[in-house]
């Protein structure tokens, strides 16, 4: 049987260093905080050089994460995507939650879902490191019933139910320079102007 929890006692858990699942537009997801990213790794036998993305309430919170450069071109994706279905991958800072999310790497990818009950959360709690809630190289999940399934000892964010996601995964765009995008992944949304 899942186990709900509102938003703000599972932020709580989650600043206790417990793993969560998340309801979002696309795909439901596992969230910690950053810090504790390897239990992600861990839960899903996910390869730890396959990097956890970012997500939080607001724009501010995540582009303080990327370099300076990338920013500008950034924010206008934001402003016209985020709360959306698209993964900005950037050069992160290396003072930052790289170390945590994308050991030994330089980019972090970063998202704001498009999920009322999630962005509560993630109002509450702060940016969460995130992932696909599924087991590495598995079919992704669809529900909170597959997800407890799978992972029956974690809490899930109440109330149910969930809202019904795509399914498709969200879009991964990685700068590369002023004015430059490249799709790592095609996925909900495609910006026009970008490939």
């Amino acid at each position: 049987m899942p186990r709900f929890t509102d938003a703000n006692a599972l932020a709580a858990q989650l600043r206790d260093g417990q793993v969560a699942a998340i309801p979002t537009d696309t795909l439901p997801g596992l969230a910690c905080r950053p810090e504790q990213a390897d239990k992600i790794w861990s839960l899903k036998r996910r390869p730890a050089d396959k990097p956890l993305i970012l997500m939080a309430a607001t724009a501010a919170e995540l582009l303080a994460e990327a370099q300076s450069v990338c920013r500008q071109d950034a924010q206008q994706l934001a402003i016209n995507h985020w709360p959306g279905a698209i993964t900005l991958v950037l050069p992160a800072l290396a003072s930052g939650m790289l170390r945590y999310l994308n050991p030994g790497g330089s980019t972090v990818g970063l998202r704001i879902p498009h999920c009322a009950m999630t962005l509560e959360l993630l109002a509450a709690s702060g940016p969460l490191a995130t992932s696909s809630a599924n087991l590495s190289g598995e079919p992704s999940t669809q529900s909170a019933e597959e997800v407890a399934r799978i992972f029956p000892t974690i809490p899930l964010l109440g109330p149910s139910p969930w809202p019904r996601p795509s399914g498709l995964a969200s879009t991964v765009l990685k700068w590369h320079g002023p004015g430059q995008w490249r799709i790592l992944r095609a996925g909900a949304v495609i910006p026009p102007g970008v490939g």
